[in-house]
């Protein structure tokens, strides 16, 4: 076996895996911040793009066609041709719709741009945590016995604990949060407290900023996948509206239908966000 060989290869991959991360440079930059089963202490700083909140709230997709995570174009305030999927199918009261649209929820991140004590030379760091840990350093901060851990001056020390798989039962460590007694400054040194401030990274600028089309052809594959039965995707009975019923939204019957061939599985889909679409409450092809 030629070592050199293996080597070269090796290193090759490992190139190839830093330029995907997203750097143009092609370095691998460590970004984030993920507990280890034990104790750590961290502090976390105030955000310089909001200093007066360090929490950045982000929605993401997961396994949404080709891409395994995909921040939400809503995150910059732009439109989502998920969002908008999504309201159509709560529009109906097909249950399948509405499981569909459970389904395609973004889930909610928040970061939190923070220090780890004893690895201050590494700079701030983004941790990324769900929502009991949010709530968690939400309650914290509305403690008048703790108040505002991000002072850089009369702050506080973050304490974490974290337990492994063994303990919590599931597949995923779990880390609770609790202020230190004491009362610290972010750093006795201002340089440091002055390039902490003012170089962080940004959740906002890390995470691929998708488009409108790349996410809309994401979700063309997510529900129309390569091995479907060939033919229209689906083809429409629509029922009568109940004039007697409380709601007025009509409800439709949906079969996968091999016979018509005149209009593909992409035009369909496109139709959706079709700006001559009649209404919002048009009937979804499921």
């Amino acid at each position: 076996m030629d070592l050199n060989a293996i080597k070269q290869r090796l290193n090759d991959f490992n190139t190839q895996n830093e330029k995907r991360s997203g750097n143009s440079n092609g370095e691998k930059k460590n970004y984030f911040f993920r507990p280890v089963v034990g104790k750590e202490t961290v502090r976390v700083v105030p955000s310089k793009t909001n200093p007066s909140y360090p929490f950045t709230e982000m929605k993401f997709y997961y396994g949404i066609g080709d891409i395994k995570v995909m921040a939400s174009p809503a995150n910059w305030g732009d439109k989502c041709p998920i969002e908008e999927f999504v309201k159509q199918l709560r529009q109906t009261s097909d249950s399948e719709n509405w499981r569909l649209a459970k389904k395609l929820d973004p889930k909610v991140r928040t970061f939190a741009p923070i220090i780890v004590r004893g690895q201050e030379d590494e700079g701030v760091k983004l941790w990324q945590f769900g929502s009991m840990v949010y709530q968690d350093f939400l309650n914290m901060a509305d403690d008048g016995e703790v108040g505002d851990y991000t002072d850089i001056v009369e702050g506080r020390d973050i304490k974490l604990t974290t337990v492994g798989p063994e303990v919590t039962g599931t597949s995923y460590n779990k880390t609770t949060v609790a202020p230190s007694m004491k009362v610290t400054t972010l750093s006795n040194d201002e340089a440091v407290v002055k390039n902490l401030l003012e170089e962080q990274p940004d959740p906002m600028s890390i995470f691929k900023r998708y488009s409108y089309e790349e996410i809309k052809t994401n979700l063309a594959k997510f529900l129309s996948p390569e091995d479907e039965t060939e033919g229209d995707i689906i083809s429409e009975a629509p029922q009568p509206f109940d004039t007697d019923a409380k709601s007025s939204t009509p409800s439709a019957n949906y079969s996968l239908d091999t016979s018509k061939s005149k209009q593909s599985k992409t035009d369909k889909f496109d139709d959706l966000f079709s700006d001559d679409s009649e209404s919002d409450d048009n009937d979804l092809p499921f």
